[in-house]
């Protein structure tokens, strides 16, 4: 997540140059064949490209609406999850007099936490942080979960034994929530809280479940590949055809030029055409950017920073004072 006021023009350009690059050739083929080898056949009417770009333009504009919607339920998914921890954690404070019983519970919330993360960093086929474009980006911040490896997370939180079995499990996240079910049972069966007290704390395992549920919907189906192979063929059918339709029109402003741009008019359909082609490729990058959530890129839901807010507030209402440091932002980035 961009966590200052906005991308650097700079950023920016880096980040899309190769679309530049590609347009720019684009627009300079036709304009050299026009101009120079005199094929002027190979123009095509204006009305063909606008009716074309129009079309295009709607199809953007609905992707980019749709993965937005998908980053903005992983944000809520993950504020719920933020929400129900704390109403956990007092929970597991004020219901339980066993305050090595309460730390437990606590503690293995973290594992969860942990191996939810993890596992909504995992990669996936049809997720883009492996682009050139991506990749490149990513020396501009830290991506936690690529840093240290689970086994030396989790660790932290719960014992040899749990550690052991939990890396044997697929689901790790899943295990970790049974586990707290099975220690919310034995409290009960041991009289350590009443019946009221054990649905409330069984209640918000639920939640958990159900939450964790949400944020592998979204991991694990990706935004329907036919719009997005669509609106990917139409934007370069566009760049590709829109020089072609410009060489009329450029042209046609040779007769009321004069001096030293009379008769080459052409050639600033290549600047045009290029910004134009870049603004269409641009918001395709952006649209494909937002579309996972939970990938590793800059516009990420930032789960990590939010498992480490989770972690001290929690932390703070068992009286601990040795708290980890609250994750600050790379160059305005933070996951």
């Amino acid at each position: 997540m961009h966590s200052g006021k906005s991308y650097k023009i700079s950023e920016f350009l880096l980040w899309t140059r190769r679309n530049i690059y590609i347009t720019l050739i684009i627009s300079i083929v036709p304009v050299l064949l026009y101009q120079l080898a005199g094929f002027t056949w190979i123009a095509i009417p204006w009305t063909v490209v606008s009716l074309l770009g129009t079309a295009t333009a709607f199809i953007v504009g609905f992707k980019n609406t749709q993965t937005y919607n998908r980053t903005w339920e992983a944000r809520q998914i993950w504020g719920a999850i933020l929400n129900s921890s704390r109403t956990f954690g007092t929970m597991s404070r004020d219901f339980i007099d066993n305050s090595d019983v309460t730390k437990e519970l606590v503690y293995r919330h973290f594992a969860w936490l942990t191996a939810l993360r993890y596992a909504m960093r995992d990669s996936r086929a049809w997720e883009t942080s492996s682009k050139t474009y991506n990749k490149e980006y990513q020396a501009f911040y830290d991506i936690p979960e690529r840093e240290k490896s689970i086994e030396s997370e989790l660790e932290k939180y719960i014992s040899p034994d749990e550690l052991k079995y939990i890396l044997s499990t697929k689901n790790k996240a899943a295990q970790l929530l049974s586990l707290q079910s099975k220690t919310i049972k034995e409290i009960f069966v041991n009289k350590d809280i009443d019946s009221h007290q054990f649905v409330e704390m069984h209640r918000m395992v639920k939640e958990f479940y159900d939450h964790q549920g949400k944020s592998e919907r979204i991991k694990n189906f990706p935004y329907p590949r036919q719009f997005a192979s669509i609106n990917s063929f139409f934007i370069k059918l566009f760049c590709i055809l829109l020089p072609f339709g410009m060489l009329n029109e450029f042209d046609k402003l040779n007769d009321s030029i004069e001096g030293i741009m009379k008769g080459q008019m052409v050639w600033l359909v290549i600047p045009f055409s290029v910004l134009i082609s870049w603004v269409y490729t641009s918001l395709e990058q952006v649209g494909e950017s937002t579309e996972n959530p939970f990938e590793g890129s800059a516009n990420d839901v930032p789960i990590s920073q939010m498992s480490r807010t989770i972690e001290i507030d929690m932390r703070e209402m068992l009286g601990e004072t040795d708290l980890p440091p609250a994750l600050q932002p790379k160059n305005n980035i933070i996951l």
